[in-house]
């Protein structure tokens, strides 16, 4: 599974090029967009409920994610009107990370408004990353697949783009099958992350089974 994924050429696109050219290939009837999330640190500067959380405003921070209902419905009525399907599988590494709390408390927003997002135990699918983690990529139909690149601070800076499609069919057939081994979103959230207390912002990971 994703066994030629790190061979694959690719072109890379700074920022500001890749969300154009994500922009173009969604309109041109790609009739689906798969997003795999496997990274358990990231910054999104820019973002307020992200910048809240980062400033330790646990409540802020969720009121913000709240207020995002109005674009995630404009978006998700786009997708209906473009016919293409989103779904996204939300790898999760125990103990749970401050950015990953948090950041399912924005994909519950989405789920609320019919977004259609899995979540899996990191352990699920460690008999598949012996010599590397799943990549973390945004897939449009057979047309173009994204692995979204980082820079060191953990920001998003662009991503490579690939336009193989024996690679792309590949990589979504991989997709395909955790996605299959995902839990829904709520079951997970309701067991796992609901009951957490805010987390802490020193660096260290949050929460625990069996600890609430």
């Amino acid at each position: 599974m994703f066994d030629s994924f790190p061979g694959g050429a690719s072109e890379r696109l700074e920022r500001p090029a890749y969300h154009a050219d994500l922009g173009r290939v969604y309109t041109s009837g790609i009739g689906f967009l798969n997003k795999l999330e496997r990274g358990q640190h990231f910054k999104e500067r820019g973002f307020p409920s992200w910048e809240a959380f980062a400033d330790g405003d646990w409540e802020r921070a969720l009121s913000l994610a709240d207020e995002r209902r109005e674009d995630y419905t404009q978006e998700l009525r786009q997708a209906s009107r473009l016919g293409v399907r989103h779904r996204r599988l939300r790898v999760v590494e125990f103990p749970v990370t401050p950015y990953v709390q948090w950041e399912l408390f924005v994909l519950r927003v989405r789920v609320d408004l019919g977004d259609d997002i899995k979540v899996i135990d990191a352990a699920d699918i460690s008999n598949i990353e012996h010599s590397r983690p799943v990549p973390e990529v945004v897939i449009l139909g057979d047309a173009v697949m994204y692995e979204v690149v980082y820079d060191e601070d953990g920001n998003a800076a662009g991503a490579k783009r690939y336009t193989d499609r024996s690679l792309i069919r590949e990589t979504n057939a991989g997709f395909d099958a955790l996605y299959q081994r995902g839990e829904g979103f709520r079951d997970f959230f309701d067991r796992e992350i609901v009951t957490l207390d805010p987390p802490r912002m020193s660096g260290t990971p949050t929460g625990c089974r069996g600890s609430r």
